[in-house]
């Protein structure tokens, strides 16, 4: 079975060199990048299964990094898990909209670090349910990963493309944010609520005209309806 393949980017040897040997003990192909220019050469050359981004790095930070990967097609969809000393929501909510699909706040444990890491690669695990789904106008077919609206393609990440197929899955019903955070992100008891927001405001994003189809019930979460109002 193939290892694997986690990108680590990071400045400090010595932290790179903490992760990779604890990656590598537990079953991961683990490279290192110390910067931007050395990270894209490494994706260049083979594509990771996920990328340990740090926010702080020479020339490029780590947020810009993310914005760049999710623009270009070939990266777009690859997990970024982001490294911060930054622990402040502000600065979590903006490594989420820069891209990133979860964070870490340094100092942690190498079994944050490992539980984290495998609940991204499953949120990449191809959906078991029905192939595909309408919803009035909206389109969502899980074998080949595309969405459409009115016959026009939508653009959005993985998870983003999970949270809209449960929510397709179970149209006009009610969600909590924690009911959201254990059939969307599963056993990562780590994802904090706020977190299902960020996703959430992103997926409205992609959807554009279609966003009104996702509802914020007012204490309650959040439902998606047919009833959308163009």
């Amino acid at each position: 079975m193939k290892k694997p393949r986690v990108l680590i980017v990071e400045d400090e040897s010595s932290i790179a060199e903490l992760l990779a040997v604890n990656l590598r003990h537990n079953g991961f192909e683990p490279i290192w990048a110390e910067d931007g220019v050395s990270a894209q050469r490494e994706i260049d050359a083979v594509l990771p299964d996920l990328i340990l981004l740090d926010w702080m790095l020479p020339g490029h930070s780590g947020l810009q990094l993310a914005r760049q990967w999710r623009k270009e097609a070939r990266t777009k969809t690859v997990p970024i898990l982001m490294l911060t000393a930054r622990g402040d929501e502000p600065d979590k909510v903006a490594g989420l909209d820069a891209g990133a699909d979860d964070y870490i706040t340094k100092p942690f444990s190498t079994q944050e670090m490992l539980a984290r890491i495998r609940a991204v690669l499953r949120r990449r695990a191809p959906e078991a349910a029905a192939e595909r789904l309408e919803v009035g106008d909206l389109m969502l077919d899980t074998a080949t990963h595309r969405v459409s609206w009115q016959g026009n393609p939508l653009k959005m990440g993985p998870t983003e493309f999970k949270l809209l197929a449960y929510l397709m899955q179970n149209a006009e019903r009610v969600h909590s944010r924690s009911q959201l955070l254990d059939k969307v992100w599963g056993d990562h008891v780590f994802i904090e609520e706020r977190t299902v927001d960020v996703h959430v405001k992103r997926l409205r994003e992609a959807l554009g005209a279609a966003s009104t189809m996702v509802e914020t019930v007012r204490g309650a979460g959040y439902r998606f309806t047919a009833q959308a109002t163009v």
